[in-house]
């Protein structure tokens, strides 16, 4: 699907793809909010994996969101210019955390992250992974930047 300023935009599978990166919820309270290069991926993986318990986020859904956000972090250093900005929220039942950058877009064959890369292609296993681990992905993307916001849900109320 195509906005009408020309960016393609996907979401989980089985989801409605969205023009924004994020639901249109009123926005939580903020965990994370920073600009981040290459010597930060290592720093943000642990500030996520340190702020999710304090909001419910344990045990394997923990460890698989945190290593979703690494992986998108990571494509923006590797891909994206170097820089990017990353938002950390909980909103309702969930907790969103959306990437940016300003960088060319995610070329088309990489886009369709539904499909696991080939054994013998190096790298775009980042989204992929993403969608397997996160309740909802999804992606705006266009010559001017990438936003992936990655939602995973907290675990019920008892």
């Amino acid at each position: 699907m195509e906005d009408r300023i020309g960016q393609t935009v996907r979401s989980a599978p089985g989801g409605e793809p969205r023009v924004d990166a994020v639901t249109s919820r009123p926005a939580g309270p903020v965990l994370l909010d920073r600009s981040f290069g290459h010597a930060d991926i290592t720093v943000l993986r642990h500030e996520v994996a340190r702020l999710l318990p304090g909001v419910g986020v344990t045990g394997e859904r923990l460890s698989g969101y945190v290593l979703a956000v690494n992986e998108v972090i990571t494509n923006v250093v590797l891909h994206a210019g170097g820089h990017g900005r990353i938002v950390l929220r909980r909103e309702g039942r969930s907790v969103w955390c959306v990437v940016t950058d300003s960088g060319p877009g995610i070329p088309d064959g990489y886009q369709d992250s539904h499909l696991l890369p080939g054994t013998d292609e190096i790298g775009g296993r980042g989204l992929w992974l993403a969608h397997r681990l996160c309740d909802e992905v999804t992606t705006a993307t266009g010559p001017i930047g990438t936003s992936i916001g990655l939602r995973i849900d907290l675990a019920p109320l008892v």
